[in-house]
């Protein structure tokens, strides 16, 4: 191993590479499914035996979960409900990376794993969500297993305008900066970066860099005054990177997602944000040169 092979293994001991799958928990997935597809994921399979459908678009998986158990536990059956419910790490290894999380104190989760079904590891993140560490074996991957192909469905469909995954923000308590920046560097070597650095349009909070400096998460306290404000530590949107905003914005308005206006508007467009859809998720846009992975996953 050369000096700077070692290096790298020092900054991402666990050899994260990336976002594996962002999971939704859903009570509306056939709306939410015509929502995320409006932005371009295609559905590509459905689980063997559960109310799950996989989406996918260039190197970006999502899953829709129906799942009732998948819900966060302050779900309303009378209420619309869509929530970030689980982020997947890619990792080297899965068991390895689990273990180190174990040992720096993260709370495990109990299997959810039925008959014939693969068995995630994960451990408890903000709020109700879970954090899973997927390895792969070769061409081996975790939707072999658990997922049937949907018959016609393309299964490795193109990104439109090179979106791919930049981010995902967590809303955290006023005066928990410091406990959830040592959650991650511990957990899993992110590192925060200086303050005022930010990417897009929504620059507050504190933003850290994945140790393979593919995504960034950013955390946002609630606002001076908000004593009246529901606020929960929860995931709360994710944001996609695009070479060119402008063009993606209008793209993805000629296929029906409405955008914020800002005024005056942005003159380098550093990002876009949605508006807050039926159930309460929004997306964000942040100019990003990283290309997707060649292949989609």
């Amino acid at each position: 191993m050369t000096h700077t092979d070692k290096n790298a293994a020092n900054e991402n001991p666990l050899g994260i590479a990336g976002l594996e799958f962002i999971e939704y928990a859903t009570t509306q997935p056939q709306a939410f499914g015509a929502l995320i597809e409006q932005l371009g994921f295609v559905a590509t399979a459905r689980h063997r035996s559960r109310e799950v459908t996989l989406y996918r678009q260039g190197d970006m998986n999502i899953v829709v979960n129906a799942d009732k158990r998948a819900l966060p536990s302050s779900a309303r059956e009378d209420m619309p409900t869509t929530v970030i419910s689980a982020i997947a790490l890619r990792v080297r290894d899965a068991d390895v990376a689990y273990r180190h999380a174990i040992e720096m104190g993260a709370w495990p989760i109990q299997t959810r794993a039925g008959v014939m079904e693969l068995n995630i590891p994960g451990v408890h993140g903000a709020g109700d969500s879970i954090l899973y560490f997927v390895d792969r074996v070769g061409d081996f991957s975790i939707y072999d297993v658990d997922f049937k192909p949907i018959p016609g469905a393309p299964q490795q469909p193109p990104a439109l305008a090179g979106m791919h995954f930049f981010g995902v923000v967590q809303s955290i308590d006023e005066g928990r900066q410091p406990e959830w920046c040592d959650f991650y560097r511990q957990l899993m070597h992110f590192e925060a970066l200086p303050e005022g650095q930010f990417f897009g349009v929504v620059q507050k909070g504190t933003l850290l860099a994945s140790p393979c400096r593919s995504f960034y998460l950013q955390l946002i306290e609630p606002p001076p005054g908000a004593g009246g404000l529901q606020w929960e530590e929860q995931l709360v949107r994710v944001g996609f990177g695009v070479p060119d905003v402008a063009a993606a914005v209008r793209l993805l308005e000629e296929r029906g997602i409405v955008f914020i206006e800002r005024d005056p508007p942005q003159p380098h467009a550093r990002g876009a944000l949605t508006r807050l859809y039926k159930g309460g998720v929004s997306f964000e846009l942040v100019v990003s040169e990283r290309a997707p992975a060649a292949e989609a996953r």
